[in-house]
């Protein structure tokens, strides 16, 4: 049996450690563009000097040759499903199961010039990372486009590189608008404005203006006008499928898939990014275990849809965001503030439904196991629950959650 992974992110790798632990003689091939492994959310940790391209990886250095895996640098062009062939810019490669695992890619808005300049860059893969490392050297006013985790990470990244004319547009009313509150959000600002960046909130994008291929400001709502060597483009992103075209895999904006991670292809699974589901790191490398397994023969089902928030740590101070951020009408909002941080609790009704810890983030795990699960507190203080009153200890000294 053949099994041909495309990708070499976290769902791609967790799918082949888990093909190979349930089989030594399969063969195992994986096909990425990117010439290392890395994670994307060091890639700013590049940018800033903190990590060199080795030190992105997040697999032992001997992770192919130790688990008897073929890795291929290759552009896919398409596929082949009547024939089984992934089609690439150099040859065609057989197989008999079939993982897209191929993420997503910045999503560039068709605004003036911004897809088409030459100094205009996304943030995702490690070519970009390098794009951007070798032309911020040269570039003094750098404009960056939106302002959630993606905005800014490049943000800082520069900033540890010595960039002090740094601004950061954002369409909301508040900068990590996804991730957090307006007040776990202004601490954020205060950290990055006393760095040297400047934020417009609530201000669009409308046009651009141009010099040759480079885009030399950026225009505004009201036809404002901010001067830029270089612009990044952090408005989120796509999955990664247009070399699906005419393979007969279904697909909208991301890739279809069942409850087993199967696509309308029997012998072609999809997981990660590109299949539109949660996206947060956890839930791509359970994806991939799933879909390994299923890749072996197995009928197993991924369910787990839930997605905490990111663990947001910028200068030093971290914050976790689990479930609401905001609270629905008929909701409950608690919030504390100490000299270690804030945080805040959203109940609908008896349950935990979302909590921002930002300082001390001290029984994150906790919190996070309540809202994922629903769990009812009844009548308890919120401020006063701990594991003691929803988990016991078995005899081998395990918790296990307390029913009834």
């Amino acid at each position: 049996m053949k099994h041909v992974i495309i990708g070499t992110g976290a769902a791609g790798i967790s799918a082949a450690r888990t093909i190979r632990k349930l089989t030594n003689s399969d063969e195992i091939v994986m096909i990425s563009a990117d010439n290392i492994i890395n994670s994307r959310s060091m890639l700013h940790k590049y940018i800033g000097g903190e990590r060199d391209a080795s030190s992105l990886s997040f697999i032992p250095t001997d992770f192919f040759e130790s688990n008897n895996i073929q890795w291929l640098i290759r552009s896919v062009t398409g596929l082949d499903t009547t024939q089984k062939l992934v089609l690439t810019d150099t040859d065609s490669i057989s197989y008999d199961t079939l993982l897209i695992a191929t993420g997503a890619n910045s999503s560039t808005p068709p605004i003036g010039a911004l897809q088409t300049a030459k100094n205009v860059y996304g943030l995702r893969h490690f070519t970009d990372a390098e794009a951007i490392k070798a032309a911020a050297a040269s570039a003094d006013k750098i404009v960056i486009i939106g302002a959630g985790l993606v905005g800014l990470d490049a943000a800082q990244a520069l900033i540890e590189l010595g960039k002090n004319q740094i601004t950061i547009v954002e369409m909301g009313d508040r900068i990590l608008p996804v991730n957090l509150d307006s007040q776990a959000a202004a601490a954020y600002r205060y950290l990055f404005e006393q760095h040297g960046c400047a934020f417009l909130l609530e201000e669009r994008v409308t046009d651009t203006i141009c010099s040759g291929e480079l885009v030399t400001s950026i225009v505004l709502d009201g036809n404002k006008q901010l001067e830029c060597d270089i612009v990044i483009v952090a408005t989120g992103t796509r999955p990664a499928i247009g070399f699906l075209a005419d393979s007969g895999i279904d697909f909208d904006r991301a890739v279809t898939v069942d409850s087993n991670l199967r696509t309308s292809n029997s012998s072609v699974f999809a997981a990660g990014d590109v299949t539109g589901l949660s996206g947060i790191w956890p839930n791509a490398v359970k994806q991939g275990e799933i879909a390994g397994m299923n890749m072996c023969g197995s009928n197993a089902v991924y369910s787990d849809s839930f997605s905490a928030k990111n663990t947001i740590n910028f200068f030093g101070l971290i914050t976790l965001s689990v479930g609401k951020i905001n609270a629905d009408d008929g909701d409950i909002v608690l919030t504390r503030e100490d000299r270690r941080g804030y945080k805040k609790l959203i109940l609908t009704g008896d349950t935990v439904s979302g909590v921002i810890l930002q300082g001390d983030i001290s029984q994150s795990g906790f919190w996070q196991y309540l809202v994922k699960n629903k769990i009812s507190i009844g009548n308890k203080d919120p401020w006063k629950i701990s594991y003691a009153n929803f988990f016991a200890i078995d005899e081998d000294g395990e918790y296990f959650y307390k029913t009834g």
